[in-house]
């Protein structure tokens, strides 16, 4: 008899960590001037840098999804954010 254990909410919980770290990437970049300048210039320095002594905490691969976003605007940066999150709730959903 096997002994497997399979935690089906973890996914669920990944997702909301996930989207808790994204939350946390915009509200900086709106109420700082100085991160939004350098998450829409260099966005993986800014994640790598964190904010005001506080760092993001993503996975190695959503940290590179995340640094070759290249953007103008906050907007279109959230835009192209949200689309990663969701190809990477798709991919980690299993319906690729």
């Amino acid at each position: 008899m096997s002994n497997i254990f399979y935690d089906y909410h973890k996914k669920d919980e990944d997702r909301i960590a996930r989207e808790r770290e994204y939350s946390r990437i915009m509200t900086a970049a709106i109420i700082s001037e100085r991160f939004r300048k350098q998450l829409l210039s260099n966005p993986g320095r800014a994640i790598k840098d964190g904010f005001n002594g506080e760092a993001f905490h993503l996975a190695a691969e959503e940290s590179r999804r995340i640094s070759a976003i290249r953007a103008t605007t906050l907007a279109e940066f959230a835009r192209q954010m949200n689309a990663l999150q969701q190809i990477t709730s798709v991919s980690l959903s299993g319906v690729e």
